[in-house]
């Protein structure tokens, strides 16, 4: 057994949406600190620009913005990583959306833009971008990351509804898509992370030891918790996880029953 190159994923291609923040920029920071070369997007250009300038620091980290939140959007952003590289290691399709409103005052809206976002986004893009990953996949496999929710396991009390349904619905495509591209020697798989401190988890950011006091390992997510569990994932030690989604939530998931 050579367990040498077991996590090792130096040299390889990645590209992480909604990388400017959060998850996000957690996973970027973790796979550029590894060596890999990381293309970051986010729909905010600025945002994206100085988080890959920071990460830049640490190894090579470009910014592609786009919102892929819309067909043309994630086109363009395809078009974009193309003129870097011709072929591509790792997707990970973090980038998302949450909305929360009474069940009573629900918009239509709330629901389009959560679920483009959170779900027809990531399928759409992996679809684009299947070509550069099947190219990829020689020596190694290629390999696909969604980000999904632990509220995409088991329910949790506010009304979030949209994003509670389109995390579960991510994490059930999330096998189906395994199962078409697990004979092209693409590996997809999901995360479904916890409390970590974001602006989309402003509870664990804003009001940390409240978060903390509800989570079994008795403290919300660290950004080496998300890139180690996605280092896991896009190298050879994943290799064998093919339409799972592993938690990573300090046992929250448990504690809610």
């Amino acid at each position: 057994m050579n367990t040498e190159q077991l996590f090792s994923i130096k040299g390889r291609s990645a590209l992480i949406t909604g990388g400017s923040r959060g998850i996000g920029r957690m996973i970027a920071e973790g796979f550029v600190r590894q060596g890999a070369r990381v293309y970051i997007s986010a729909r905010k250009a600025e945002a994206c620009d100085a988080t890959a300038a920071e990460l830049s620091a640490l190894g090579q980290c470009v910014s592609l913005p786009a919102d892929v939140s819309t067909l043309d959007g994630i086109q363009a952003l395809v078009a974009a990583y193309q003129r870097h590289e011709p072929t591509l290691d790792i997707l990970v399709n973090n980038a998302g959306a949450a909305w929360g409103a009474p069940y009573e005052e629900f918009p239509e809206s709330g629901w389009d833009k959560v679920v483009d976002l959170n779900m027809k986004a990531p399928f759409f893009l992996t679809q684009a971008l299947t070509p550069l990953l099947k190219k990829a996949a020689t020596d190694h496999l290629a390999k696909v990351i969604n980000v999904a929710s632990i509220d995409g396991v088991a329910v949790n009390p506010w009304e979030t509804y949209s994003y509670q349904a389109s995390k579960a619905g991510l994490i059930h495509l999330t096998r189906r898509m395994a199962l078409k591209l697990a004979p092209e020697r693409i590996a997809v798989s999901a995360i479904a992370p916890g409390a970590f401190a974001s602006n989309m988890n402003k509870n664990a950011r804003d009001h940390e030891q409240q978060a903390a006091a509800r989570i079994p390992a008795g403290r919300i997510g660290t950004p080496e918790d998300m890139a180690g569990a996605a280092i896991y994932l896009a190298s050879r030690a994943g290799d064998y996880v093919m339409g799972g989604t592993v938690i990573v939530d300090g046992g929250a998931t448990c504690a809610r029953g």
